[in-house]
């Protein structure tokens, strides 16, 4: 089994993989901010947040101990957030289409030809690019109700107070950043030219193929 791939393209399609695998992953993990409510730990990603007060027997608040998403889009603490979540998860799904497509050329011949190639690095620094815009966007909404009270009511826009930043913020930009500079550029090496004695035979082909037609159609 051929691969339409160089071997600095076998090379993009692993980092491809790795990149779009590790920004997805930190996109669905609520892990971007660890702060402190009622004496328990919390983290939020985007959509996401772990631990969460509830009003127990007597109005007092309690601390539900349990990661889960925002019952709705709207739900989301501010729109910086919301704009961050469309964002950031567009960007995850164009790394992981041009991953894939990535690793199919490693086992189908002919998928991906240089110029191919360099249409999906150019897809990837788009993918990156969104992803880095969502994590720019991220601090935008640290001024929210709901987090300053998780970050000691001293957070605002870009100050974290008493929080701090979770892995999985870092893990997003990374990915990104690694798609952006290092996957772009080694998409425009990925793909095999095409050989001439191929292209010639295809344009052989085709010639047979229009000749056959034209014979069939002038034939009384």
């Amino acid at each position: 089994m051929r691969s339409s791939l160089t071997l600095v393209g076998t090379l993009w399609a692993f980092l491809s993989l790795v990149t779009a695998v590790a920004s997805s992953t930190s996109y669905f993990l609520p892990y971007w901010l660890f702060g402190s409510q009622l004496g328990k730990p919390v983290s939020f990603s985007t959509f996401r947040r772990c631990n969460y007060p509830v009003r127990g027997e007597g109005h007092s608040l309690i601390m539900v101990e349990e990661c889960g998403r925002y019952a709705s889009f709207s739900a989301i603490p501010s729109l910086a957030w919301q704009m961050c979540t469309v964002v950031t998860g567009a960007g995850c799904a164009l790394l992981l289409l041009v991953a894939l497509a990535a690793v199919l050329g490693c086992c189908m011949e002919e998928l991906i030809s240089r110029m191919t190639g360099r249409c999906m690095g150019a897809a990837q620094f788009v993918g990156g690019l969104l992803i880095s815009s969502g994590c720019a966007l991220y601090p935008l909404g640290w001024n929210s109700p709901e987090i300053m009270q998780t970050c000691g009511n001293v957070s605002n826009q870009f100050r974290l107070g008493t929080c701090r930043l979770g892995w999985a913020y870092y893990c997003a930009g990374g990915g990104a950043a690694a798609a952006m500079l290092i996957c772009t550029w080694l998409s425009c090496f990925a793909g095999r030219n095409p050989k001439p004695v191929m292209l010639a035979e295809s344009i052989m082909r085709n010639t047979n193929s229009y000749s056959m037609e034209l014979d069939h159609c002038l034939k009384p």
